[in-house]
């Protein structure tokens, strides 16, 4: 204990000198400005504007400049709001903000006074990011890069500043500081931040746990099917496709908010994708190897598991995507093995991609092409930083500093475990991905894409559909959801539900959580807003909804079968969650 009370003294010895070393410089600026005239973040000096907009075009990997009337108009702004929290000085009361809303900050004028003047930066900086001329795609990379810069630069971030922290490690003696470095030394062996306590969970113990049996597989997916949870079932199986970029227990959480369950409870014969992890082994895999190695290969053996006519399917995410395209081989062939078909939160049209599009250019995309010309793989950790990025203070500075700078354990949580469980992908399937969907939108254009040597067209696909997008989700906008309805010309459905990307998704009925909407049947404007004009707000989950629109289209019931698979064709391997599912990458 005394060895952790010396560490404490001497590390809050370093602290002052730091604040004190900080706020002398921040005074500085603040006098060479204020009578210039001219603005700079911390850090920069000469000509503001021009830096400003060297920094910007560096973000942007373009030339950019700011929109003069509106730099001066910013620049008033903060020089005005500067002067006010500089004349507070210490009285200066923490900004409305949840990373500064413990009551450490309040009772510590140091960093109240740090949190302000982050917060006017933070606002400045965004309000220049926005006043810059140029293309949408310029003004979007432009946008986040000063938003990461912003980020990551919070003084909640900094053992320095963070008054909460600073309050943790006096009241442990300096414990919670030894802790934070034993976490951060366990993520730096793992290779990633910990988002939860992951010691917790099991695949196949108490995630991904509905009772099952794979009853096929190949090198790219195993194909597991569910025991029925009622004394029928109906005639038309059901298959899941989820994304291969993430493992399927995401549909199969906990019994309470599992997707898979449910479909079961509802008396469908269910089957499951489960993607293997690719290791060198796939790594000359393409998008056409899963196309029809994978998709249209389990849409086979489940009609010849069933003996079924034709079946009923649901992709989700890239899954979708790949369901899609699939479908659209299969049609160009003359083949209409699936009844209707289930997309949630599914890209068909890339005009919309949202926060993701700032990636992609050509340069961008020929790297990738030459990067995996001979083959390879893209490691999973790299796609689940990326993503992380795209919402950094939920998913990376809020875990940094519980974990780091609190010597905090982060609590049980079964979604972040999963999605801590990371995928790889094959390198040219990734590339031909990125290719054709994101930079050139070829799979909407009737011919332009071909696939399994096929013309894709999804005109030619007529099935029965019901789209599903949530309101909220960064990974696939609303918008681009909702763009499938102008993709496909069979009878469709439309819902919209709260929330992002997973949450909007893995939302079950029996929580009474979130709404959901709903529009007049078959009238689908030009625009999601319009849309939304139109619509009707529900209480509660969607997948009552979907439930009570696939089940016309399930056929008669019939008995239950009481083994899986069918004779020796297609017996039980081993129990669900299977193998596949548990290689990590």
């Amino acid at each position: 204990m005394d060895n952790a009370s010396n560490a404490s003294e001497a590390w809050l010895n370093a602290t002052q000198a730091f604040q004190q070393q900080w706020m002398q410089q921040w005074g500085q600026m603040a006098q060479q400005w204020a009578p210039t005239g001219q603005w700079a973040p911390p850090g920069m000096g000469g000509s503001a504007v021009s830096q400003l907009e060297d920094w910007f075009s560096k973000a942007s990997g373009g030339s950019v400049q700011l929109d003069p009337a509106k730099a001066i108009e910013i620049q008033k702004t903060y020089l005005s709001e500067l002067a006010s929290i500089w004349n507070q000085g210490i009285d200066v009361k923490p900004p409305k903000d949840r990373r500064f809303s413990a009551d450490a900050w309040a009772s510590n004028p140091v960093s109240a006074f740090a949190a302000a003047l982050y917060l006017l930066n933070a606002r400045t900086l965004m309000s220049l990011a926005e006043a810059v001329e140029g293309d949408e795609k310029t003004r979007a990379r432009v946008r986040f890069a000063v938003q990461q810069w912003v980020d990551a630069s919070a003084p909640s971030n900094f053992l320095a500043f963070n008054a909460e922290a600073q309050r943790k490690a006096l009241e442990t003696k300096g414990e919670s500081i030894a802790q934070g470095v034993q976490n951060l030394l366990h993520d730096i062996r793992q290779g990633h931040v910990s988002m939860t306590d992951e010691s917790v969970f099991e695949v196949g113990k108490n995630v991904a746990t509905t009772e099952g049996a794979v009853v096929y597989e190949n090198e790219l997916f195993q194909l597991i099917e569910y025991k029925p949870l009622t004394a029928k079932v109906y005639e038309r199986p059901f298959l899941m496709v989820p994304p291969c970029i993430n493992k399927f227990y995401i549909l199969d959480l906990q019994p309470e908010n599992s997707l898979i369950r449910y479909a079961v409870e509802q008396g469908h014969r269910t089957f499951v994708v489960s993607w293997r992890n690719p290791d060198e082994s796939l790594g000359d895999k393409t998008w056409d190897d899963y196309i029809e190695g994978a998709v249209i290969e389990a849409i086979n053996v489940v009609q010849d598991i069933t003996r079924a006519k034709d079946i009923n399917a649901l992709g989700f995410c890239v899954g979708g995507t790949m369901l899609g395209t699939a479908l659209a081989v299969l049609a160009a062939r003359g083949e209409h093995p699936v009844h209707c078909a289930t997309f949630l939160t599914t890209l068909l049209d890339f005009t919309d991609t949202g926060i993701l599009d700032v990636f992609i250019d050509e340069n961008f995309v020929k790297f990738r092409e030459m990067q995996f010309a001979e083959g390879g793989i893209m490691p999973g950790r790299d796609l689940a930083t990326t993503f992380s990025f795209l919402r950094p203070n939920d998913l990376v500075w809020n875990y940094v500093v519980g974990n780091y700078l609190k010597g905090e354990t982060p609590p049980p949580f079964d979604l972040l475990y999963w999605n801590s469980d990371s995928t790889n992908l094959p390198g040219p399937y990734y590339a031909w991905y990125l290719r054709n969907t994101y930079l050139e939108n070829n799979l909407i254009q009737p011919g332009k894409a071909v696939v399994c040597g096929e013309k894709v067209d999804f005109t030619k696909v007529k099935l029965p559909v019901y789209i599903y997008g949530s309101r909220e989700d960064h990974i696939v906008p609303i918008a681009a959801a909702y763009a499938s309805t102008h993709v496909l010309p069979g009878k469709k459905r439309f819902v919209m539900g709260a929330s992002g990307h997973i949450a909007g998704v893995i939302n079950p009925p029996a929580k009474g959580k979130r709404s959901h909407w709903t529009g007049p049947a078959n009238k689908f404007p030009e625009t999601v807003d319009e849309w939304v004009d139109g619509a009707k707000e529900h209480p509660g989950s969607w997948w009552d909804d979907w439930a009570a629109w696939l089940k016309p289209q399930a056929g008669k019931q019939i008995a239950a079968p009481k083994t899986y698979g069918r004779a020796k064709a297609y017996a039980a391997i081993e129990p669900a969650p299977g193998s596949y599912v548990k290689v990590k990458a």
